[in-house]
């Protein structure tokens, strides 16, 4: 396996072709070059069609990669914008990367997975990042998570069980009760409309 290969191995990069590694002797920290596929760019964020490209946007840029054991590491690319029909003028996707983060899919995934298993000050030591950009990396793993799986799929029967409100953070926490025979989709979505509609603001909603 070639050397090159071996890193995209090793940074977990999938739809990415990595063109160099160089290690930042001022910085103290390992920097690799990267680039989207062919068939990966020019593409919305949003929707994830193909765009026609607008300009070269800010220029190369980085993105925090997992440590190399005590070593940082960075991903950098170019930052092309597109000019997307729908969403007017954005950065171009990344397969390595959500849209708007400073950070890798893998970094952000497993700080999210961590945030779930301790707590955000261990977290944010462990990680080498700020305490509240745990919190910023959890919203966009739950934002992604959410779009990609309806939790009202499997309802059969709603029914407001419990509402507990947490006057001090402003969040509301809401139970909710099912049962075994299926509904039809519609009713599914009018029951989570409803539920978000009537609860409005920064709600949890427990199945």
């Amino acid at each position: 396996m070639r050397p090159l290969r071996v890193w995209k191995k090793l940074l977990g990069l999938r739809r990415t072709v990595v063109e160099r590694v160089e290690f930042d002797e001022t910085s103290g920290t390992v920097v690799v070059s990267v680039r989207p596929r062919a068939r990966e760019r020019d593409r919305c964020p949003h929707c994830r069609r193909r765009c026609p490209g607008y300009d070269q946007g800010e220029g190369r840029r980085r993105w925090r990669a997992l440590d190399l054991a005590t070593t940082l590491c960075f991903l950098e690319a170019d930052a092309p914008r597109v000019n997307c029909r729908r969403h007017g003028v954005v950065v171009a996707a990344v397969p390595w990367a959500r849209h708007d983060a400073g950070f890798t899919r893998s970094f952000e995934d497993q700080t999210a997975w961590l945030a779930v298993h301790t707590n955000k000050t261990a977290v944010s030591q462990l990680m080498r990042i700020a305490w509240r950009t745990v919190g910023w990396i959890c919203e966009r793993v739950m934002t992604e998570a959410q779009a990609q799986r309806d939790l009202f799929a499997d309802l059969e029967r709603l029914g407001i069980e419990t509402v507990h409100a947490n006057y001090a953070s402003g969040q509301r926490f809401v139970g909710l009760a099912g049962r075994d025979a299926p509904v039809p989709s519609a009713v599914r979505a009018a029951a989570g409309d409803l539920v978000r509609a009537s609860l409005p603001g920064r709600t949890a909603v427990c199945l």
